[in-house]
């Protein structure tokens, strides 16, 4: 059965259990499909590039799905008469990640360290400016 991970992004106004549903509701769809959901990840509120329908944020979700393409035609038709949602995108892939997705191990990436490696910038001098000819 083909491979795709689904994510959407949900209005920035709704609580966490109104996403949570969102979530359940699409691995409903998938399963009454004969499908099936393999991990659901929810990533949190997270700032946008740019507005989309006046909201500065969103909650994503991500789901990685083993479904058929009439499954996912059908979880899309459903997903886009959804006032909650603002955006989706579903991406065939040819294996699921094992573990946490990038965006979950961006989070938990605090091991940078101090950066003793660069130079202090107090320590520069300021460049002279140039003066212009007339």
């Amino acid at each position: 059965m083909p491979l795709y991970e689904h994510v959407f992004l949900a209005r920035q106004d709704l609580s966490q259990a109104q996403v949570d549903a969102l979530a359940e509701n699409a691995t409903k769809i998938i399963e009454e499909n004969q499908g099936k959901v393999v991990k659901t990840e929810t990533w949190g509120l997270r700032s946008l590039a740019y507005k989309i329908q006046k909201n500065r944020k969103a909650h994503f979700v991500m789901l990685d799905v083993e479904a058929s393409g009439p499954a996912i035609a059908e979880l899309e038709r459903q997903t886009r008469m959804n006032e909650d949602v603002i955006r989706y995108m579903t991406v065939r892939v040819e294996e699921h990640e094992n573990g946490p997705s990038v965006m979950m191990r961006k989070q938990e990436r605090s091991d940078r360290g101090d950066r003793g490696d660069r130079p202090d910038r107090g320590d520069r001098a300021p460049r002279p400016r140039r003066e212009e000819e007339i």
